[in-house]
C-alpha cells in the first residue's frame, strides 16, 4: 500500500495541498479531458449524478454544465471548504464522507463519477461495489485514476506513493467489483501524455 492511501496522510496532504490545488491541477488534470470524460459517461439533462472524491469542484462544475443533480463527497474538509466557496457550485449538496462507506441509498443515482479518487482508496474493489450499490440498474461510473508508468523503477516508485494501474489490473478491479461493459481510455494533458486511464462500466440490468 502506498504512502498516500492511508487515509489520515491522505487527508494531511490534501489540508496542504488545497491551497495551490486549483492551480497546480491543470497540469495534469484540465478542463478538455474533464468534457471529455463526461461525454463518455453521457450525462443526460436530468440524470441524478454522485461525484465521489470532489476535490475543489473541478469536476462538479462540469457535471453542473448537463445537469442540476449532482451530490459530492469527500474525505477532505479542507478541499470542500474551497468547493463551497465557488458561485458556480451553490446549491451542490456537499458531503464529507468515504468512498469505500457511501452515505447513499441504494439504487441512488443515475450515474457515479470519480476522477482523481481511486489512487488514495485503501481498498479499490470495495469503494467500487459501493459506486455500484448506489448507482441504479443500466447506469454507468466513470473513474479517472493514474497510470503505471513505464519501466520498473518508476513504476516502483509511483506505487510506494498511492495506487498506480494499468489496463488489465483496472479490467479485474471492476469486474470484481460487478461492473460490466467495461471500457478504458488512456488520457493525458499537453504536459503529460497518456498519464490517465479512463474507465467507463455499467451496473447490470
Amino acid at each position: 500500500m502506498g504512502l498516500l492511501e492511508d487515509k489520515s496522510r491522505a487527508r494531511t496532504f490534501y489540508r496542504f495541498l488545497s491551497k495551490v490545488y486549483d492551480r497546480v491541477n491543470p497540469v495534469f488534470w484540465n478542463e478538455s479531458m474533464r468534457d471529455d470524460c463526461i461525454e463518455m459517461l453521457g450525462v443526460k439533462e436530468n440524470d441524478h449524478v454522485l461525484d465521489v472524491g470532489c476535490g475543489t469542484g473541478f469536476a462538479t462544475a462540469g457535471l453542473l454544465e448537463h445537469t442540476r443533480h449532482v451530490e459530492a463527497l469527500d474525505q477532505s474538509l479542507h478541499q470542500m471548504e474551497k468547493a463551497r466557496a465557488k458561485d458556480e457550485l451553490s446549491g451542490v449538496d456537499f458531503v464529507r464522507g468515504d468512498a469505500e462507506n457511501l452515505p447513499y441509498a441504494d439504487e441512488a443515482f443515475d450515474a457515479v463519477w470519480s476522477s482523481g479518487s481511486i489512487e488514495y482508496w485503501p481498498t479499490p474493489v470495495a469503494a467500487l461495489r459501493e459506486a455500484r450499490r448506489v448507482t441504479k440498474p443500466g447506469g454507468r461510473v466513470l473513474v479517472v485514476g493514474p497510470r503505471r508508468p513505464d519501466g520498473r523503477v518508476m513504476g516502483a516508485l509511483a506505487d510506494s506513493i498511492m495506487l498506480f494501474y494499468d489496463e488489465e489490473e483496472a479490467t479485474c478491479m471492476f469486474d470484481e467489483a460487478g461492473w460490466t461493459d467495461i471500457k478504458h481510455t488512456l488520457m493525458g494533458s499537453e504536459y503529460v501524455n497518456d498519464d490517465a486511464i479512463v474507465t467507463v462500466a455499467r451496473k447490470p440490468e
